[in-house]
């Protein structure tokens, strides 16, 4: 009941993306020149803090525009991005998602990414399988040679982007191809449906891969740290996500 209830006021937040107004998209800035907020990050993050504090009143709340976060160590808690692709999404891009996660005492137990533009929703809950609109999905069982690999490389972080280059260039030269999307956590989305079969960033936050990281391990992927280890929910770290025949050892080398 809750899942359902979550779509559909993800689904709400998804025609508000669809209907914006760029020319008034009050866009602002955070740290960077290239880090971008708009008016509609802002209000979809308002729509689903009090929408799902409606559906989980104990809940605590963490989304991405926001500057003090709730802990999620204990009890419940929502962690949120409320479009993931920002600088697409001022492009007109249309390869943006809303992202909403649920723990319970710091474990991931729901995660659900919506694109808007594809009206695909993908599912997630511990234990039980993903979904893309209710329909079972898998990783890929192809080897690295047969597949694709997504990468993220955000450009204010210039201290990472010689090492996102060198990791890309190991992961190019093993692949059929790479793809850049701008979203994380369509990325991950990409990987747990099967449609790539690596992907990794090195520095991302919770909000960015909570929902799609619990998504690729229902579907039988695995999601680890770049340099391997547990991903953290507490703060930022890189990720890499594989499909079911991919060794990406290589990375480490």
């Amino acid at each position: 009941m809750i899942m359902e209830q979550i779509q559909q006021v993800m689904r709400e937040c998804g025609q508000l993306m669809l209907g914006a107004d760029r020319s008034h998209a009050n866009i602002e800035t955070k740290g960077t020149s290239n880090n971008l907020v708009t008016k509609y990050d802002k209000a979809v993050q308002e729509i689903l803090q009090k929408k799902l504090l409606e559906i989980v009143p104990e809940a605590h709340f963490v989304g991405e525009e926001e500057t003090v976060h709730d802990p999620i160590a204990t009890g419940k808690a929502f962690i949120v991005d409320p479009i993931d692709g920002t600088t697409n999404f001022v492009k007109d891009y249309k390869s943006s998602v809303i992202s909403v996660a649920m723990t319970q005492d710091g474990e991931l137990e729901l995660g659900l990414v919506y694109h808007p533009y594809l009206d695909e929703m993908f599912t997630a809950q511990r234990g039980k399988g993903a979904f893309r609109n209710g329909k079972p999905i898998h990783v890929s069982s192809q080897p690295l040679e047969a597949g694709l690999t997504l990468y993220g490389s955000a450009s204010y972080y210039p201290e990472l982007i010689d090492d996102s280059f060198r990791l890309l260039r190991k992961a190019f030269d093993r692949s059929m191809d790479i793809r850049r999307s701008g979203s994380a956590a369509w990325d991950l989305c990409c990987i747990a449906a099967g449609r790539a079969e690596l992907f990794f960033e090195l520095r991302l936050y919770p909000w960015d891969y909570a929902a799609g990281a619990l998504i690729v391990r229902e579907a039988g992927g695995m999601v680890t740290r770049v340099e391997g280890g547990d991903i953290s929910l507490s703060g930022p770290c890189s990720i890499l996500a594989v499909g079911s025949n991919v060794d990406a050892g290589f990375l480490r080398e």
